[in-house]
């Protein structure tokens, strides 16, 4: 029974020691203003990879947070902010998932802070030169007369398929991006699918390769491709014409030109509570599609990851980002690059 009584003590003393010690943790961790990690959404794309790292850097290098990151589809990630998993999403392309993003910011459990940028496109391309020429490179022009969409069917043995001569190629979506069911469905409206065969890439990465290719070898190459990206940044690339977008035509098989689309930083509600010096930076976290090809071209020409592109633009345009963050905690990130 003593034996009892002593082993009941020693657990007890053993459990206040615990608490204490936590207590002392968690006072000590107050008293050095230790931070909550920042938790970013990264959605598979390298220009939401390039504004984490704008962003993480700033609030790393100027304020002081530790950040991380989630990897996820659009869907998983915009789960995720809406469930607290993740504080920050920098880059929501609203259009492609409308519906849901309503929900979570009608919900309250999101809140949109700032448009990161709206000037982005998507759509099918094909190289300038095709129409145009390139007299430097020794390129004649091999379809002068495209435009639209609507002109594809004239064109078809230009962008032979050479997997199946008889059809042209048209380079699709890559499977399960929301895109792929809008393009699958508008080819079916125009009537492309009797003339050409929806070839997908199987990944971004191989997309851009095939055009980069094409452009090297100086041959024809037409699919579906989007802006901000390090291809548009790099080379000169056409948009095809298309029906204006409206509602209507959208909603019917998608008969029209992809509608434009703001692409958002948004953040957990929680957020405004816990970090509200972050809240007001990302308030003013403001950029465009040419800065963003830009950068992505920088990453691709010199084979650097987004961090260093970061640093990169953080030195090439202070004019633009210190204006974001308070004159003290600029002078932090300049410092510390």
């Amino acid at each position: 029974m003593k034996l009892k009584k002593h082993l009941m003590i020693i657990m007890l003393w053993m459990l206040m020691v615990s608490i204490l010690a936590a207590c002392s943790h968690q006072a000590n961790s107050q008293s050095q203003g230790t931070k909550e990690t920042i938790v970013f959404a990264d959605a598979g794309w390298d220009s939401i990879r390039f504004h984490n790292a704008v962003a993480r850097m700033i609030l790393e290098k100027g304020y002081g947070y530790p950040t991380n990151k989630i990897m996820g589809s659009e869907q998983t990630s915009l789960l995720g902010l809406r469930r607290g998993d993740i504080n920050v999403y920098t880059e929501i392309w609203t259009g492609n998932i409308i519906d849901l993003y309503n929900e979570a910011i009608e919900s309250g459990e999101i809140v949109e802070l700032s448009i990161n940028y709206s000037d982005n496109k998507q759509g099918l391309y094909v190289p300038t030169y095709v129409i145009k020429g390139d007299p430097q490179r020794g390129i004649e022009p091999i379809a002068p007369e495209l435009k639209s969409v609507k002109d594809l069917d004239k064109y078809w043995k230009i962008f032979k398929d050479i997997e199946d001569p008889k059809k042209g190629r048209i380079y699709g979506s890559i499977p399960g991006w929301t895109a792929d069911t809008s393009l699958r469905k508008k080819m079916e409206s125009y009537g492309l699918d009797k003339n050409y065969n929806y070839f997908q890439a199987g990944s971004a990465p191989a997309l851009a390769a095939s055009i980069a290719e094409a452009i090297e070898k100086k041959e024809p190459w037409l699919g579906y491709y989007w802006e901000p990206t390090w291809i548009t940044g790099k080379y000169d690339m056409t948009l095809l014409e298309d029906e204006p977008y409206t509602k209507e035509k959208w909603e019917n098989n998608y008969a029209c030109e992809y509608p434009s689309q703001d692409l958002t930083i948004a953040v957990n509600k929680e957020l405004l509570k816990e970090a509200p010096e972050v809240v007001d930076f990302l308030k003013q976290y403001k950029t465009s599609s040419e800065i963003t090809s830009k950068a992505l071209a920088y990453m691709q020409e010199n084979e650097v990851n987004a961090d260093k592109a970061a640093k990169w633009f953080l030195k090439e345009n202070e004019d633009l980002w210190t204006k974001w963050v308070p004159n003290e905690i600029a002078k932090k990130v300049k410092k510390a690059i």
